[in-house]
């Protein structure tokens, strides 16, 4: 989610939303990337080692532009994890296209956290089509030198809805101990006129009396930012920061903005599986194959009734299947020395509609914690799973575009992914060793907006919940 120099994400956050998109590219950044790889970040990290891989969230407040925004909060939860080649930074993954130990060039895909949620926009919006997160498909360009960090991005929409472009450029200055970081940055903006009109213009079907046609064209934005974090514990980090954009005129001079100055402040949180007993990219380590089957939930079961066994009853009356392959390699294994593992997995899923709408693909990641330490685990070896991530959707899942109608309530292919499992070793079972890690089992395919307060999830308040019997080899 970072962009070149985080702060670079910080001018795209117009909207009120687009303000705390900054902030929480901003932040994030701050807490994924790896000092060996200083990447786009501007902002320090958590994860100090490759292949580290960690979790957390952010808080924030921001401004509003528009008349009427007032202050909005938001949460982000953050999944974080930078490889020697591909990383995932909350709401953007990419790819280091060329690297060395001072500058690289990287390619992304990231989430734009702009825009507003229909059920909350402010009143001088009323009447107007949604300006809803979109994606944009990006490269960047960064070079540090001692503790000054330049970076370069351009990006452009890929969502066809603003069909616009950005480009951002960014400096940061790193002052750090062994526990705590401070990093003053300061960036410009670009905006392309596609871009600023689809979240500030209004056009002619939208104006009203005190409303009036608009067309917004391109502008330049400017931010100063200060940003830190501060290691409590081992693992643990607390991050925060505060910012203020200047909006360009472009966007000020639009009928529905009232200020061309934007604020933000946010904190967080994050942790850091970095250096575990087991690395995600050593040749050693096991690789898992999961491949499973499942059918959505009857309604009214949702995730806790299911971990409890209170409701475990599948779809009877419009029912829709699933099946999928997740991989999965391990982060850590035996955490603090307890009996519990961390993998870190990726996989596809493919959604039978039954003809009730077109089928669709899923792209699921997410990183899984096992306990094993039940005290039958010598003779059948039993895993307790919970897995936490991120789920893209190709097509919203028929029974979220139902339920979702059901309560007027908004839809987003980007939700957050939970899956509950329990399994046990095929090979303990017949007394095969060949088998011994071979794993039958049950789990829920849970996809939530995290009860409408995330804008990376689209606002989104429910989700979907299937039920799956799977199978899962380590080899």
């Amino acid at each position: 989610m970072t962009d070149p120099a985080i702060p670079l994400a910080l001018a795209s956050s117009r909207s009120r939303s687009g303000w705390r998109r900054w902030g929480l590219t901003v932040a994030i950044g701050a807490l994924l990337v790896p000092r060996a790889h200083a990447q786009d970040s501007l902002m320090g990290t958590v994860l100090d080692e490759p292949g580290s891989a960690g979790l957390g969230f952010m808080i924030r407040a921001e401004s509003s532009p528009y008349v009427d925004g007032d202050t909005r909060d938001d949460f982000l939860p953050l999944y974080l994890y930078e490889g020697e080649r591909f990383f995932l930074r909350a709401n953007e993954a990419g790819v280091r296209v060329w690297n060395n130990e001072t500058m690289g060039v990287e390619g992304f895909v990231e989430r734009r956290l702009e825009g507003y949620p229909e059920d909350e926009e402010p009143s001088s919006l009323d009447g107007m089509q949604v300006r809803n997160t979109g994606a944009d498909l990006g490269a960047r360009f960064y070079l540090e030198h001692g503790a000054s960090r330049w970076a370069l991005a351009v990006r452009h929409d890929i969502a066809s809805l603003s069909h616009g472009t950005e480009a951002r450029a960014a400096y940061a200055y790193t002052v750090e101990s062994d526990r705590w970081r401070l990093q003053p940055i300061a960036m410009v903006s670009w905006r392309s006129g596609d871009l600023n009109d689809y979240y500030y213009g209004v056009a002619s079907f939208e104006e009203r009396p005190d409303r009036p046609a608009y067309d917004a064209g391109a502008g330049w934005n400017a931010t100063l930012a200060l940003y830190g974090k501060y290691r409590i514990l081992k693992h643990w980090n607390l991050v925060g920061g505060a910012y203020v954009t200047k909006l360009s005129s472009e966007i000020r001079n639009s009928p529905v903005v009232d200020d061309d100055l934007q604020w933000g402040v946010m904190a967080g949180a994050a942790y850091d599986f970095g250096d575990g007993q087991v690395r995600w990219d050593e040749d050693s380590a096991p690789t898992y194959v999961k491949v499973f089957y499942g059918r959505d939930s009857e309604s009214g079961c949702h995730l806790v009734r299911i971990m409890t066994l209170q409701c475990v009853g599948l779809n009877d009356e419009d029912p829709t299947d699933i099946v999928g392959v997740h991989v999965g390699r391990p982060f850590v294994s035996r955490l603090n020395g307890w009996p519990l593992d961390l993998i870190g997995y990726v996989g596809l899923l493919h959604h039978d509609e039954k003809g009730l709408q077109p089928d669709g693909w899923q792209i699921d990641a997410y990183m899984k914690g096992f306990y094993y330490g039940f005290p039958w685990s010598h003779r059948v070896n039993t895993r307790l799973g919970f897995g936490i991530g991120l789920s893209y959707a190709e097509r919203v899942p028929y029974t979220e575009v139902t339920a979702q109608a059901e309560r007027e309530r908004n839809t987003s292919k980007l939700l957050n992914y939970l899956e509950p499992s329990i399994d046990v070793s095929v090979g303990d079972i017949f007394g095969s060793e060949r088998w011994h890690d071979v794993y039958f089992g049950f789990a829920v395919s849970h996809r939530s907006g995290i009860f409408a307060s995330s804008q990376l999830l689209g606002t989104v308040d429910g989700g979907s919940n299937y039920i799956y019997a799977y199978v899962e080899a380590a080899f």
